[in-house]
């Protein structure tokens, strides 16, 4: 059986890249479906980058509840994901996500 795959662009800046090796940008294939048949979706991926690319033992930085941390500003192709449905949000070949930390230290 032949799985079918996405190939995404996910990002993340503002301080967030040290929680994924220092790593900026990662280009990901990924199931095109989760373990119940059903398509990815971006709350999937935050599932998945916390699980398999995170490597920091600090997930809460990123997370909270399950959901991404309030003060994370998330992109879908440039656009707000608020516009896009959030976390249930379908991913789509060539999709471009983008985490940006808004939380500063003062």
């Amino acid at each position: 059986m032949t799985t079918e795959t996405l190939n995404i662009m996910v990002e993340f800046t503002g301080g967030l890249e040290m929680l994924f090796s220092d790593q900026r940008n990662h280009k990901l294939t990924i199931p095109q479906t989760d373990s119940k048949g059903d398509p990815v979706t971006v709350g999937w991926l935050v599932n998945y980058l916390c699980e398999e690319i995170m490597q920091d033992s600090r997930k809460d930085m990123f997370i909270l509840d399950d959901h991404v941390r309030p003060g994370i500003l998330v992109l879908i192709n440039d656009a707000d994901w608020e516009l896009e449905g959030e976390a249930s949000y379908v991913l789509q070949p060539n999709d471009n996500i983008l985490f940006v930390s808004t939380l500063h230290g003062g």
